[in-house]
Parts: structure tokens; sequence; C-alpha cells
């Protein structure tokens, strides 16, 4: 008997325990190690935070499906992983013991990092979790029925812009449903050295259709932007130029904020040696393996990837969950391979493909691969991207819900976008 142990139960940990199931023996022992006893579909959390989602609309329970897929379930957060003695040391005291580890841990997020931002003792509130959008979503009427400045962003050092984007555009089109929009003035605030980088150093014209639409939308923007405190009412924005210099200092008067922060990698993780970069996210290669500790894999936003480009304001990378999928795939596949006494040969394909819902129409894009040069690179815009983005959330939790892996979607979506077949085989 094999066991295999998956430490997370999000948007990697969850595809990747049906799939792991699915690909192992039956007398092969599988195990899910989380602190949180649901699954939480986090694209949705923007729609939560303004009140066009309840939060359990956007969750599923996670205890009662593993039962029916012979899945281990243990809840419990975990302290520390022990690569070299194959452990997992809890919380509650246990240790779980694994023959193959696949870390899905996701980010930590880390707030702390500037004074006065985050939902937890600071002045910004948070999309990032669940938890954090419907805290957000309690004080949205209050903030309807007294309207005022409207700062929306992310940090240096973030990775993840996307959520940034809709919010913005999400609560743009919110607040001209009730006609209030004429009394808030928005600012969009980011790292990002243009409008549009995502991370990714753009795809396709996202640098001009983001612009376009934030200039439509009269949301003034700051680039290359580096935050440097945030107050109750005030956030302090310093615009770096291409020199590193400071080009000018903001003061910028807020009644709300939501700025996506950095993140680093989980406590349990940190600080190991081999296994993890100075920030805390685990190595891996091609085949999801960690070079230190060959039974050790990682996937999704836990994952080290290096910035595409140096900039004077730290800009991460971020992991789309079509990328996440890869890795998923790829992880489980070679596991399996490797319980065969057969050398790990599935690499993932990191491609980024992405739905930013802007609440009456978004923004898609296809990077293949994810860094440039690409084989692909591709965007377009309009309000069928809001649809497909609904579809795919009830898509996704319908298949969480009955325990199915089904790792198609890069593939469907692709074809649903119009890209050939052809090209696509290019890009693989």
């Amino acid at each position: 008997m094999t066991h295999v142990a998956i430490l997370g139960a999000g948007l990697g940990g969850v595809p990747a325990a049906f799939e792991m199931r699915r690909l192992l023996r039956r007398r092969d022992k599988l195990t899910v190690i989380s602190e949180q006893d649901t699954f939480n579909f986090t694209p949705s959390n923007p729609w939560v935070a303004i009140d066009w989602r309840k939060p359990h609309e956007i969750k599923a329970q996670l205890k009662s499906v593993f039962k029916r897929k012979r899945i281990d379930f243990v809840h419990a957060r975990a302290t520390k992983v022990r690569p070299a003695d194959n452990a997992v040391d809890l919380a509650d005291g246990r240790t779980i013991e694994y023959d193959y580890l696949i870390i899905a841990t996701g980010p930590e997020l880390a707030f702390d990092e500037i004074e006065g931002l985050g939902p937890d003792g600071g002045h910004t509130i948070s999309v990032c979790t669940t938890d954090h959008a419907a805290n957000a979503r309690a004080n949205w009427p209050d903030f309807v029925a007294d309207p005022g400045p409207i700062i929306v962003g992310a940090v240096q050092g973030a990775s993840c812009f996307g959520p940034a984007y809709e919010f913005a555009f999400m609560l743009d089109t919110d607040l001209r449903k009730r006609r209030i929009r004429d009394k808030v003035p928005m600012t969009f605030v980011t790292s990002e050295p243009y409008i549009g980088h995502l991370g990714l150093d753009g795809v396709g014209d996202t640098k001009g259709l983001l612009e376009s639409e934030l200039r439509n939308r009269h949301i003034n923007f700051i680039t290359s932007a580096r935050v440097k405190s945030v107050t109750a009412e005030q956030m302090i924005v310093e615009e770096v130029g291409a020199d590193g210099e400071v080009k000018k200092t903001h003061e910028l008067p807020f009644k709300m904020s939501m700025m996506l922060p950095a993140f680093r990698g989980v406590e349990a993780v940190r600080d190991i040696e081999g296994l993890v970069n100075p920030r805390g996210f685990v190595t891996v290669d091609r085949l999801q393996r960690n070079a230190a500790f060959p039974n050790v894999f990682s996937v999704g936003v836990c994952v080290a990837i290096p910035p595409v480009g140096n900039y004077p304001v730290p800009v991460g990378v971020p992991k789309t969950g079509f990328m996440i999928e890869s890795m998923t795939r790829a992880a489980t596949t070679n596991i399996r391979a490797l319980i065969d006494g057969k050398e790990p040969v599935t690499e993932a394909t990191w491609n980024a493909v992405c739905l930013a819902d802007f609440g009456d129409g978004g923004v898609a894009f296809v990077a293949m691969p994810q860094i440039p040069p690409r084989n692909v690179n591709w965007s377009s815009d309009g309000k069928w991207v809001h649809l497909a983005k609904v579809a795919f959330e009830k898509y996704f939790l319908g298949k969480v819900r009955r325990g199915v892996s089904e790792p198609f979607y890069e593939r469907m979506t692709l074809d649903l976008l119009g890209i050939t077949k052809s090209k696509r085989a290019e890009a693989e």
C-alpha cells in the first residue's frame, strides 16, 4: 500500500485529490489535510464582496464528498512539514506520515509587510478569501448609504492582479446601477510597470484593453506604485520611475479600499532548506517535483515561479486556475508513475487562460506558455466574458460537489475561445 498525502484543499488541492484517487490503486491510501472544511471558489470572492453572491453559494462541503470518494480527510492545521522524515505535524498534536506528498497550501497573505494594510487590524478590505469578502459585503450597505472615494489595486510584490481589475470594474458597474457613481471618485493603484502587465508582461493587448476600460469608466490610475502606509482615511503611495527614484508621492484619501497584498509561503513550509525559496514558495521542476525531496510535489499558488522581469517596484507572477490544472495533472500522473516503478515524464504546460469579469463585460486572455516568448498570445473583451465566468463557476462548483476530476478545462476553454487545435498543438 502507498500513502499519498495532500496538504491543502483549495483550487489546487481538491482537484489533485480527485485526480489522485482516480489514478491510485484501490489498496492505496489518500489523505487530504486542511484547516478549512469547505472548498471555496476563490474566483467568485469579488462577487461576494458587493453582494452579488452569498458566501454559501460559492462553497462546497468537503467531508461528505471525500468520504464518498474514499479519501481520508484530516480537518486540522499543519504546523510543520518534515520532508526528511516524510511527515507532516499538525496543530492538534498528530503527525501524518506519507510516501508521497503534494503541497497545495496556497499562500500566506503578507498584509503585515505594509503598515495599516489588510482587514485584520488594518484599514483595507480584502477579497483574497471568502471570509474576507463576506466581511467586506457586510460593510457594503453602509458605504452605499454614505459613499466616498475608493482605492483598489495591488501592492508591491503582489502576484495576483486580475481580481483587483475585476473588483474595480465591478464596483463601477454596481455603483452606476445604483446611480451613485458620480459620488465616488476611484483610483486604481498598482505595482505593475504599466496597466495590463498582470505579472506576465501583458497578454495580447491587455494593456490597451484595460487602460481603455479604466479611462472609459473614469477610474484614475497610478502604475509602478509603492504603498508606504495606510491610515483609516488616507493611503500614502510613491510613484516610482524606471530609474528607481520616487517621481511623486501621492496622499490619497479614501472611504473604502481593497488592495491585494504580496504573498509568501505558509509557515508550515517556510525556511526548509531545499524545499522552498527565500520567500517560502516551494521550488519544483516541470514535473512539479522538488529536487531535494523527490517524493514531494507541489501545485498552485504556493509554487515558486521567477518574475517575468526586473522592475523598480517588485511584481510577481500569477498562477491561474488553468495553469494550476496542468500542474495537478503532471503531479498526480508522475506520482502514479513512481508507484509503478517508472520514470516520471509528464510536464505541466504552465499555460495561462483567464476570464476577468467586470460585471457587465470582461476581458479574456490566453498565454501559451505563460512566460514570454509565446506560441499563443491572445486577448479579447466583451459581455460574453461575464457569462462565461458565471458558467464556469457553476461548472467548477458542480464538479467539486460531485467529486469529479475531469481535467480538461484548458482544452475546453481554448476551443470555446476559437483558438484552433493546430495552434494549441503547436503551443503544447
